[in-house]
C-alpha cells in the first residue's frame, strides 16, 4: 500500500463552508428521525393490551439510551455549526432572489 495522494481542489471557501453547513442539517434531519422512530416504539408499547411493567421498563431504558447518544450528536453537530460564527466570505456570491 502506497502513500495516500491528495490532489489540489478546486472548490472555493465559500462552497466548503456551504457543504459543511448542509451536512450538518443533513444529519439533524437523520437524528430527528431517529427520534420520532424512538417516540412510535413507545407509543406502540404503551398500546400494547399485554404489556408488562417490566417491558415498558425495558423499552423506557432504550429510548432513554438512544436520545442520549442523539444529545451527544447533537453537541457535536452545534460545535461543527460554531466554527462558522464569526466567518467571513468575501467571495461569496449573491444569492439568486435577494
Amino acid at each position: 500500500m502506497g502513500m495516500p495522494v491528495i490532489t489540489p481542489s478546486t472548490t472555493t471557501r465559500t462552497q466548503a463552508i456551504t457543504d459543511v453547513i448542509e451536512s450538518v442539517a443533513l444529519e439533524e434531519t437523520a437524528l430527528s428521525h431517529i427520534l420520532n422512530a424512538e417516540g412510535e416504539k413507545i407509543q406502540k408499547m404503551v398500546a400494547m393490551p399485554d404489556v408488562t411493567p417490566e417491558v415498558l421498563l425495558a423499552t423506557n431504558k432504550s429510548v432513554e439510551s438512544m436520545v442520549n447518544a442523539v444529545s451527544r450528536l447533537e453537541m457535536i453537530l452545534q460545535s461543527k455549526l460554531s466554527t462558522f460564527n464569526s466567518c467571513l466570505c468575501p467571495d461569496s456570491e449573491p444569492v439568486a432572489g435577494q
